[in-house]
């Protein structure tokens, strides 16, 4: 090897060394002004700023717990006790919690040294250990009180509305009604509202006990009020999963039975005609290049809201998809077995029903029963836009900003469908398919 050669060698390392190095140190330095890019766009010290905690913590536990409402109408003096403040759940005439007490004066003791006393003309006396007396007027639209300019962080006020936080309770005033909320843990009238015979009542009694309701038997009963339970609606939630579940259903099978044959024209080895191929497999990157979501809100205009337009936006979407996936295991079918069948004189369909369609039946049903069960999850998003499913309810709780016990309960319940439908597709995929130990 020459002099020449040497250096010439010598270049191309120190060439390739100085590329390795740009390597290492750009690749991460390009990962890093990214990163970067993002907490600037994103303005993610701004959000961290207005992060507010506290209202993170008061969503949590209203999602496992329950409020109970003490309610008094500045304008008639009428004092009312409801659950999580709904009518449904109002206490009858004649009761209120054992933790309320007096009649000209009513007094709220929220536990812990906390209390808070209803006085005649509008007055509200609020007692927190540890800080001054709260005294607070309401006359027509305003508030007076003696509270303080400057305030501790648990307390908000202005001349129009005064709010308490405490460990034990909330306290809401305005000038139209004062408003206690004490916290206890668990979903209150989940099974029966306070006008059911059978609220309060243990299993044990309601099985095994005397009959409670003369009209009506104990378990009969007890089944009846709880499927009509007008706060919780439990015959509305399972209706509403069932409509998701139908959704995904006729979505995702539609758009399988309709996929199927355009397969066939996408695929090159069934379908010579360039301009038929080409234009079959547009169609397919058209329907499936525009979200589920936007088919769903074009078809609200078209058909209306509904179940059915949400199973229509998910068989347009899936049509697409299905039409790539399908026919590219087309492309990949043995041809032997299709010679195999050709030699026992079979017609051209019969070529397709026993000699391809054995063959990509494994891959199709795969996809198919994995579509199914993204699809419910899709199903409750889609619901939530088209009026339908279990989505709605969901939206519609989350709209209150006050019911997110149901929130909760609507969560677990979206989370325990998908958990059956998966393990409802890998049976069926096990049936259908096979399963190799």
């Amino acid at each position: 090897m020459t002099s020449a050669d040497l250096s010439f060698a010598k270049h191309q390392a120190d060439t390739l060394f100085r590329r390795k190095r740009l390597i290492g140190f750009g690749v991460p330095a390009v990962i890093l002004a990214y990163f970067a890019y993002i907490v600037f766009a994103f303005d993610l010290p701004g959000l961290a700023q207005r992060a507010n905690l506290d209202n993170a913590v008061t969503l949590a536990s209203d999602s496992w717990s329950h409020k109970v409402h003490v309610t008094r109408d500045n304008r008639s003096g009428a004092i009312t006790y409801a659950f999580e403040g709904e009518r449904k759940g109002t206490y009858p005439d004649g009761q209120r919690p054992d933790w309320v007490s007096g009649d000209e004066v009513i007094t709220i003791n929220l536990g812990a040294g906390h209390l808070v006393r209803y006085l005649p003309g509008n007055r509200t006396e609020i007692d927190v250990p540890g800080f001054p007396l709260i005294k607070v007027q309401a006359e027509g639209r305003s508030l007076t009180s003696n509270l303080p300019e400057d305030l501790p962080k648990w307390i908000s006020a202005s001349n129009r509305r005064i709010a308490v936080n405490t460990p034990e309770g909330r306290i809401t005033l305005t000038g139209a009604r004062s408003e206690v909320f004490k916290y206890f843990p668990g979903w209150e009238l989940f099974w029966f509202t306070l006008d059911s015979p059978y609220h309060g009542q243990s299993l044990t009694q309601i099985l095994f006990g005397a009959q409670i309701d003369p009209a009506r038997g104990n378990i009969t009963g007890a089944l009846s009020d709880f499927w009509n339970n007008p706060m919780w609606r439990h015959k509305d939630v399972a209706w509403a999963i069932g409509e998701t579940i139908l959704m995904a259903f006729l979505g995702t099978m539609g758009a399988a039975m309709i996929a199927l044959p355009l397969a066939f024209l996408a695929a090159k080895r069934f379908s010579p005609i360039m301009l038929l191929r080409g234009t079959t497999r547009r169609l397919f990157d058209f329907l499936r290049g525009v979200d589920a979501l936007i088919w769903t809100v074009v078809l609200a205009r078209a058909f209306g809201p509904g179940p059915l337009t949400g199973a229509l936006a998910i068989l347009i979407t899936d049509t697409g998809t299905f039409g790539k996936i399908f026919s590219e295991a087309l492309e990949n079918v043995d041809q032997k077995q299709i010679e195999g069948v050709v030699s026992t004189g079979a017609k051209p369909l019969q070529r397709y029903r026993f000699g391809v369609i054995p063959q990509v039946v494994p891959v199709l049903l795969a996809q198919i029963l994995y579509f199914l069960e993204s699809n419910t999850r899709s199903a409750t998003i889609i619901g939530a836009i088209t009026g339908g499913g279990i989505g709605l309810m969901l939206t519609q709780a989350i709209q209150t900003q006050k019911d997110w016990e149901e929130v909760a309960y609507y969560i677990t319940l979206i989370v325990v469908m998908v958990m059956f439908m998966d393990w409802a597709s890998g049976w069926l995929r096990g049936k259908l398919i096979g399963r190799k130990d």
